[in-house]
């Protein structure tokens, strides 16, 4: 009969033992050793921060702002108030030669009355720049007028006064965009004269912004008619090849330019510089007086001494006229004709160039237009 084993109850000592070493080879506090899900949730649970409504509700509205300022800066829409004194406003050759005295003087009134309405375009110089150097941050685009204003008025009142101008900074990809911008601007603003238009594209190829004038005039104009753009080149001539002698340029009507351009295609150019340079400087109607009697003199047929006897028959293919046809010299023909739509002339023959249609249509219009 085997002897039965008396069991003894353990102590205080050796349940603590126990009770620490179950804790140590199981701890069920332990996060690593918690099931899936609860580490899951108690992760939320940390990343849930506890705020105030309308706290969470500003700093969404605040977030939104910010994509929505990227987007605006993107796209060139902010305005800045820039100091003056950091604007070049000659950093660019200007395309307005001449600023009309009166419209000036209402624009001053209305700045000075009302502030400026409408802001600037400028664009940041480059650090090299020698303008950068002397202080100057940016170059003006357009506003010309409106910052030239401001600064008077600045030197007038003083220090707290037209200290700044509202300005949107542009950033045009190449001297050609600036050039262009700041004619649309002009355009759109106050109309450029037809002298101003051809200067600014003669000058804009002359500094190698356009490959030459045509390119210049195509860039800078394009949404002008082909008949425009022409004028545009005729003005351009006369600036090129009287645009040192000429004291009132800006004056010349369309007509009286045109006039003037044609006589230069024809080679006329030293005449009529060694007319200036008798007669001009009084006033503008007398440059013209003197242009005009210049081109009269060019415009006189040669007188021809009146011969006796029966006139000579033309010779088949002669120059003169041959029905409605007419043949020059030249070997070109024109061909007047009409129909219910009204008349034609048609223009054949191997001497015809672009160059010289475009001379023609100018001398066609400018005869065909009312007199002032």
């Amino acid at each position: 009969m085997a002897k039965r084993r008396r069991l003894e109850a353990p102590s205080s000592a050796d349940l603590d033992k126990l009770e620490e070493e179950f804790r140590r080879e199981t701890p069920i506090s332990d996060p690593l050793r918690a099931a899936p899900i609860a580490q899951v949730a108690r992760e939320t649970a940390q990343a849930i921060e506890v705020a105030d409504p309308k706290e969470r509700a500003e700093r969404a509205r605040d977030e939104a702002d910010a994509v929505k300022y990227r987007e605006i800066a993107d796209k060139e829409l902010i305005l800045h108030d820039i100091p003056i004194n950091e604007i070049d406003k000659d950093s660019m050759v200007r395309d307005r030669s001449v600023m009309d005295s009166v419209a000036l003087q209402e624009l001053h009134d209305s700045i000075l009355k009302n502030g400026m309405r409408l802001p600037i375009e400028v664009y940041e110089l480059p650090e090299s720049s020698s303008r950068a150097g002397q202080g100057a941050r940016y170059g003006l685009l357009s506003g010309y007028r409106r910052l030239s204003v401001l600064r008077d008025l600045h030197a007038k009142m003083g220090e707290g006064h037209f200290e700044t101008a509202r300005a949107i900074v542009r950033t045009p990809a190449a001297d050609a965009d600036r050039f262009a911008a700041m004619v649309e601007e002009n355009e759109i603003r106050q109309q450029l004269s037809h002298y101003e238009r051809g200067r600014i594209a003669a000058i804009a190829a002359d500094q190698g912004v356009f490959a030459n004038t045509e390119a210049a005039v195509q860039a800078m104009f394009p949404t002008a008619s082909k008949a425009k753009r022409s004028k545009i080149r005729s003005f351009a001539m006369i600036f090129e090849d009287l645009g040192d002698i000429l004291d009132f340029p800006e004056n010349l009507r369309e007509k009286d330019g045109l006039r003037i351009a044609g006589a230069l295609r024809d080679g006329a150019e030293q005449h009529l510089r060694k007319a200036l340079e008798t007669g001009r400087g009084r006033d503008a109607a007398a440059e013209w007086a003197t242009l005009s009697d210049a081109l009269d003199a060019l415009e006189v047929p040669s007188e021809r001494s009146a011969r006796g006897g029966r006139p000579k028959a033309k010779k088949l293919n002669a120059p003169g006229w041959n029905g409605n046809t007419l043949l020059l010299s030249s070997g070109i023909k024109i061909k007047k004709g009409s129909d219910a739509k009204g008349y034609s002339i048609h223009l054949s023959g191997d001497g015809l160039s672009p160059d010289i249609l475009e001379g023609v249509i100018e001398r066609i219009s400018y005869l065909l237009e009312k007199p002032d």
